[in-house]
């Protein structure tokens, strides 16, 4: 069984940047794919980045592109966000998630595919 714990979220101002972290609690081998997902109060849980860790691959939703970075650090079995140019509506509880499957593009945006699933860390973006 795999746990993650998200951190790194708060308050910012529009503009800013943050970097969120996903940990693992124990070796992700096995785990091929790893995603961050949000989701705002009333609103359906929203793809926001993946990637396949053994091919480097990402994908981005639309409304982050350019702006956020994922990465990961298979060594510390750790996720990365890197969110850039942060706007009032990036506002959010992040959530990491973990697939053994290899899941590409559009692929990877199904919440029902991720074995793993963290408690979220808080992304609040002021005006």
């Amino acid at each position: 069984q795999v746990r993650l714990e998200e951190s790194g979220g708060g308050l910012v101002q529009t503009g800013g940047s943050l970097r969120l972290v996903c940990e693992a609690s124990t070796s992700t081998g096995g785990i091929n794919t790893m995603t961050w997902f949000r989701q705002a109060p009333g609103k359906d849980r929203e793809f926001v980045a993946s990637i396949v860790r053994s091919l480097n691959f990402t994908h981005y939703g639309d409304s982050v592109k350019d702006r956020f970075t994922i990465s990961r650090d298979n060594a510390k079995n750790t996720l990365y966000l890197h969110m850039n140019d942060l706007k009032p509506e990036d506002s959010a509880m992040y959530y990491c998630a973990l697939s053994r499957g290899y899941l590409f593009g559009g692929g990877a945006q199904q919440r029902t595919d991720y074995d793993y699933w963290g408690q979220g860390t808080q992304v609040t973006v002021s005006s």
